[in-house]
């Protein structure tokens, strides 16, 4: 979906705003100066008239000043002063030599004459010898007011007679100069509506081929090559329409061609088992079908643009990945789902031999390992199990040979041992066939509706009997804990499985008790299962440990595992077993302190009437 332009970004408007802000700034620059300059003009001009006015004042000042006979000099300086008048001319003062002021134009402040003046610009007038100008703000009207004192010479000489000092208000000349400055403006405002109006029809005559062109452009690029530009002059933007036409039809042309490969292409891709990924010459990845995004949990936008390295979390250089000629394994495997890839990779090279990139094919060999793997842990525990008796056998058999048959003492004891050892192997073995017929699906129950309550009665039965009775370990004493509910529980099962499910977990209680141990065995019934549970004070298990316990030849305690006759394959047997009754088994342990096995079995209760 294209985006619409705003209008504020168009470049309509970008052509009429340059106009303006260039008659803008050219007006601004022009009015600025006029301005200034008339201002500067009109106050020149306003104070060269108040000095000429002075220069008279002065003039018509000094034979009254040295009239020596004229008795009566304050009253010819104020009529004198009456007289006088000029534009904005607010008060004009006449000060003698001593300070005293001897005639003023306002007819308010007559009060003054005879009295020494106070201004400081008359005082610095009289001492210097020259004009004093200065420009204030009047704090009652907020006009400007300009302030003339003039010394009064006595004919060539330096001698001083008084001053004058002129108050004149200016303002008048800056509210003239403000209202050209407000006829500038509007004709510049005026100016510049013209200049909009003229810009936009002369950017709508630059633009509108050039929306033209977009238009077309965007057809292209959503591929409808249909359209056609109309040339509407021969002139620059012209010659680019024709030539947009042109591109249309070529790339039209190469389009169709490229679809077609581009269809061959996803059809081989999509179809194909394994991941493909193919990077340009800077390893970058261009292609990734399905296979490989689901393998790698990659979405196509976020692998498109990466490095091959980074998609497939390899600390490998592009450079080795193009040196390397064997395939590379990459483990993504998590706690939850294991995840193991083969990765070839070939080059892809044109004719010049110049590398422009690399394609990577990925297989899931995650089976493949886990069976391999496993196949090797096998072979090696069944190895290490079988050697471990043999070795023993060999060594009483050759101590046998050797003459130990002769004495009465020690040579039942090494066909003792000897006879424990084969027994143990053809244990070994017997459950290593239980396992590979449950494996291939061989091992057939003998489902019958059985008592759970007596079974389990009838196991524990059988231990306390053992532990009563036997005299090989008269060291431990053990307590089992019977909670087992008072209601008959009938569920549908092999007897002969599940009691040798339940002597494997039992074996398992007693021999990692500690003396005086108790064994807790509970049975209770929920809605649609039946749990058992059998409870140690044992060593515990690690909690690292415990999600392996289950596992074929898996011993938390290798070395006392051993010692103690077990061979690895109890536990897993009777998970087999309970998975084929439709049920689950697993622990709970607090190393330490103990550790609990439960066995849950589906249970359908039994009506009276299915009896009968």
């Amino acid at each position: 979906m294209k985006k619409r332009i705003q209008f504020f970004q168009s470049i309509n408007f970008k052509i009429v705003l340059i106009f303006i802000l260039l008659l803008t700034i050219t007006l601004e620059i022009i009015g600025a100066n006029f301005v200034t300059q008339l201002e500067n003009q009109l106050v020149d001009n306003f104070k060269e008239d108040r000095r000429i006015q002075v220069d008279f004042l002065e003039n018509t000042l000094q034979p009254i000043l040295l009239d020596e006979e004229n008795k009566d000099k304050e009253a010819s300086i104020a009529n004198l002063l009456r007289d006088f008048s000029g534009s904005g001319v607010i008060e004009v003062q006449v000060i003698d030599p001593e300070y005293y002021i001897i005639g003023t134009s306002d007819n308010t402040q007559q009060s003054l004459i005879g009295r020494k003046s106070t201004d400081p610009d008359i005082h610095q007038s009289l001492l210097l010898g020259n004009n004093v100008t200065s420009q204030y703000l009047d704090p009652l009207t907020n006009d400007r007011r300009w302030k003339l004192v003039s010394p009064i010479y006595i004919g060539g000489s330096k001698d001083i007679l008084g001053v004058i000092m002129l108050e004149t208000n200016i303002e008048t000349i800056y509210e003239q100069v403000n209202e050209i400055s407000i006829i500038f403006i509007n004709s510049a405002l005026i100016a510049i509506a013209l200049v909009i109006i003229l810009t936009q029809f002369v950017s709508r005559a630059i633009t509108k081929p050039i929306s033209e062109m977009k238009q077309q452009t965007i057809q292209i690029a959503e591929g409808d090559y249909s359209g056609q530009l109309k040339v509407h002059g021969e002139d620059e933007l012209g010659q680019l329409s024709s030539a947009i036409n042109e591109l249309s039809t070529r790339v039209e042309e190469a389009q169709e061609t490229t679809e077609a490969e581009r269809r061959r292409l996803n059809s081989v891709l999509s179809h194909m088992t394994d991941g493909v990924i193919a990077t340009d010459r800077r390893g970058k990845v261009v292609i990734i079908n399905e296979k490989a995004q689901e393998m790698l949990n990659i979405s196509q936008e976020i692998a498109l643009g990466q490095s091959i390295t980074e998609v497939l979390n390899n600390e490998m250089t592009l450079r080795q990945l193009l040196e390397v000629e064997e395939e590379i394994l990459f483990d993504f495997s998590t706690n939850e789902t294991p995840l193991i890839l083969r990765g070839g990779f070939s080059l892809i090279q044109r004719e010049s031999g110049f590398i422009s990139g690399l394609v990577c094919v990925l297989h899931d060999v995650t089976e493949q390992e886990k069976i391999e793997r496993e196949r090797k842990e096998f072979v090696s525990n069944v190895s290490h199990e079988l050697r471990t008796p043999l070795t023993s056998m060999r060594s009483y058999l050759e101590a046998l040979s050797d003459g130990a048959w002769r004495d009465e003492e020690i040579a039942p004891q090494f066909l003792k041992v000897t006879q424990e050892e084969t027994n143990r192997m053809i244990r070994m073995v017997q459950d290593l066939l239980d396992l590979s017929r449950m494996d291939s699906g061989k091992a057939n129950l003998q489902l019958e509706v059985i008592n759970l309550n007596e079974l389990f009665h009838h196991v524990l039965d059988r231990f306390e009997m053992m532990l009563n009775t036997t005299t090989d370990n008269p060291v431990k004493d053990y307590t089992i804990v019977r909670e087992i509910t008072k209601q008959d529980i009938w569920v549908e099962a092999d007897a002969d499985k599940i009691m040798q499910v339940l002597d494997n977990i039992l074996n398992n209680a007693f021999k990692y008790s500690p003396d005086g141990g108790v064994i807790t065995c509970r049975l209770v019934k929920t809605h649609n299962n039946v749990v058992l549970s059998i409870s140690d004070q044992g060593m515990g298990i690690p909690k690292k440990d415990l999600t392996h316990v289950f596992d074929r030849f898996f011993r938390v305690d290798k070395a006392r595992a051993r010692s103690m006759g077990g061979t690895g394959l109890g536990l897993a047997i009777s998970k087999e077993v309970i998975q084929h009754h439709g049920g689950k088994i697993w622990a709970d342990s607090i190393e330490g302190k103990g550790t609990t096995f439960y066995i849950s079995l589906p249970y359908v209760p039994y009506e009276e009437g299915d009896w009968e």
